[in-house]
């Protein structure tokens, strides 16, 4: 599992823009918008994932604040992502893996096998700074429970001062 200190996995998949365009995303390409939220969740339009991306998107202000950028990923289609983002005014990019290689690189696979679904994500939030290092790692077992939202905004200023003292 990818921890805090490693090196986060690169990858390049479709994003869902806030205006609904779909295009390609590198995670390398952009560092520049570190701090990097990644917020993984098992699948649009379902109860707490739901609640997760609208929370996000309720507090996106905060971690704007700090330079931040937020993505949610999950194993939706683009076209399921961007329906699912116009619904709840998500306004951050949200990022298909329906290849599930974000979710193997990330190692955050979990399976409802009682529904018959497998390989979705567990949820989970990484925190990437602008040398592409995991500053900050939660990886839930229970699909139920949401991450501490105040950690994950921690997490980010950290991420940015670090990223400022260093440039100085």
């Amino acid at each position: 599992m990818v921890s805090v200190g490693d090196d986060a996995p690169d990858f390049t998949a479709p994003k869902t823009a806030i205006d609904g365009d779909i295009e390609s995303f590198t995670l390398s390409e952009n560092l520049d918008d570190a701090p990097l939220v990644l917020a993984f969740f098992p699948a649009a339009f379902t109860g707490t994932c739901t609640t997760e991306m609208c929370t996000f998107r309720d507090q996106l202000a905060n971690f704007e604040d700090v330079g931040s950028t937020v993505y949610g990923i999950s194993i939706d289609t683009p076209f399921t992502l961007s329906e699912f983002a116009t619904k709840h005014d998500l306004n951050f990019g949200l990022i298909s893996d329906t290849n599930r290689n974000l979710i193997d690189a990330y190692d955050v696979e979990m399976d409802f096998a009682d529904l018959g679904v497998y390989g979705v994500a567990k949820r989970a939030v990484f925190v990437v700074d602008a040398d592409g290092e995991v500053t900050y790692s939660w990886v839930s077992d229970d699909p139920g429970v949401e991450p501490d939202y105040e950690a994950v905004e921690e997490a980010t200023r950290q991420a940015a001062q670090q990223t400022t003292q260093q440039a100085s």
